[in-house]
């Protein structure tokens, strides 16, 4: 594999080609026109635009992408997440043309790009479900006798669905119809397909998501967990690996069931496989995303493994170079999503001009990102600025660097969710891992965060004071002295 172009845009695009260079590989950059001037478009070896911001006129033209991809020679198209990375046809297209398509099979793509599917692939599997529908609601009498059945609160979840869109929660039998409507409405317009089921909602669940790799000779690991409960509307923002709360047993188990949920499909490539973790420690299978994870650097900082090589070697035929008794877990890593969002306003969208863009360094802290300063950020795509990933040899050292991290990230113009990171750091329920997915509804609101920070303000006030003091009365010693030494003269 000699010629490799990225079909994403921004640090992830820019991620791919970082690896891809380290490996003696060419790149190939896609870009729309607002994206000319970006980072992975000049670090590229080659790039094309594709067309007008919009996704849709750019960024989501797989057949354009391929002929392109025909046109320069390209032996593989590494998808990146998000635009067409679990897109089934795409990757069938892709194979079709003679080129590498760097991930998983059509196939696998397509039996878990639809939740019941995934769920009927792996029921004959040792691996928990969620208590639930088997098949798409179809007769809303009889949906709602499943789910007075089951009991609530339940879940109505588009089957095609990502991101928290075509979900509701239905916490009492009468809200049953009218939430259902919602969500199959949300489904059609978000994903072109309105089928939905329904799943007991797990109260007060921990979110832990599993990384495995797999080759194509049989051979799957798992890389452990990563922790990703902090969310905010249904997205993660801050992610860590390993888990403050899973033991050596539960993580044994769970890896296990990740494992058998990809062997399930003939999974090749790295994917993840997500569950649900009650407050007994009991886990459910939820879904698996058969593409690389936005937050996939905690992994690779506490196994040592680059996540991106390792999709390249296997695409190209490569046998997993180790196994599960060769993994371990080194250290503790953070990431928190910086996304320019007003973390004092609801995490209202803050696109603009990044004034002043200066980012943190130093030992144990990596920044992804694909911007720099004087760029916009455009309104068309997600509203991610960078990835800020911290290591240290414990939680607590890494928290540190976290919190000394986002002090040190000069971002002007946009607002961003930094404060919203140093909040979640700073607050008990996280520092001691008490958490879930009901983080920022418990915890966080624009009120409380302005209040945390007048505190901290006060607080450094205070000790400024309490310095200045100190300084003030060493200095003046020798002056009395002096003084005194005047006056006996």
């Amino acid at each position: 594999m000699k010629k490799i172009l990225v079909a994403n845009r921004g640090e992830i695009a820019l991620r791919v080609m970082k690896t891809a260079k380290r490996m003696g590989i060419s790149t190939v950059a896609v870009y729309s026109e607002a994206d000319r001037n970006a980072p992975h478009v000049k670090f590229a070896d080659e790039a094309i635009c594709l067309g007008p911001p919009p996704s849709a006129q750019s960024y989501l033209l797989g057949e354009k992408i391929i002929k392109e991809a025909l046109r320069l020679g390209v032996d593989g198209i590494h998808p990146g997440y998000g635009f067409l990375s679990e897109n089934a046809d795409f990757a069938e297209k892709v194979s079709a043309s003679g080129i590498t398509f760097i991930g998983p099979r059509p196939d696998s793509v397509r039996i878990m790009g639809s939740k019941l599917a995934a769920k009927d692939a792996v029921k004959d599997f040792d691996v928990p479900l969620v208590p639930g529908t088997e098949e798409a609601v179809t007769d809303k009498v009889e949906a709602r006798k499943i789910a007075d059945g089951i009991g609530y609160p339940i879940l109505v979840k588009a089957s095609a669905g990502g991101g928290g869109k075509g979900m509701r929660l239905v916490e009492r039998s009468e809200d049953f119809e009218e939430q259902l409507d919602r969500a199959v409405s949300e489904a059609t317009s978000s994903f072109g397909d309105g089928s939905v089921f329904i799943e007991k909602f797990v109260t007060n669940p921990r979110h832990i998501e599993i990384q495995i790799l797999a080759d194509n000779y049989g051979n799957t690991v798992h890389l452990f967990e990563r922790e990703c409960s902090v969310q905010r509307r249904h997205q993660k923002v801050v992610e860590e690996a390993p888990s403050a709360i899973l033991t050596e047993d539960l993580r044994k188990r769970m890896g296990a069931s990740a494992v058998q949920v990809a062997q399930s499909v003939n999974y090749t490539g790295a994917g993840t496989v997500e569950f649900l973790v009650d407050d007994h420690l009991n886990y459910y299978f939820l879904e698996m995303n058969t593409r690389l994870q936005v937050e996939h650097p905690v992994t690779e900082m506490i196994t040592g493994l680059d996540l991106v090589e390792q999709q390249i070697r296997v695409a190209r035929g490569e046998k997993l170079a180790f196994s599960q008794e060769d993994l371990s877990i080194c250290g503790h890593a953070l990431e928190l999503r910086v996304y320019a969002e007003d973390s004092y306003d609801n995490f209202m969208p803050s696109t603009g001009n990044l004034e002043v863009y200066i980012r943190p360094e130093g030992e144990g802290v990596r920044v992804d990102d694909g911007f720099e300063e004087g760029m916009d950020i455009p309104v068309y795509y997600d509203p991610m600025i960078a990835k800020l990933i911290t290591y240290g040899s414990t939680r607590a050292e890494a928290s540190e660097k976290m919190l000394q991290a986002i002090e040190d990230y000069k971002i002007k113009g946009p607002q961003t969710t930094l404060p919203f990171g140093r909040f979640v750091l700073k607050h008990d329920a996280f520092i001691s891992g008490k958490f879930d997915t009901n983080f920022v509804k418990k915890y966080y609101s624009p009120e409380k965060l302005r209040e945390s920070w007048s505190e901290e303000a006060n607080a450094a006030a205070l000790a400024g004071a309490f310095v200045f003091d100190k300084l003030s009365d060493k200095l003046s010693a020798p002056q009395v002295e002096e003084n005194a030494a005047w006056g006996k003269r």
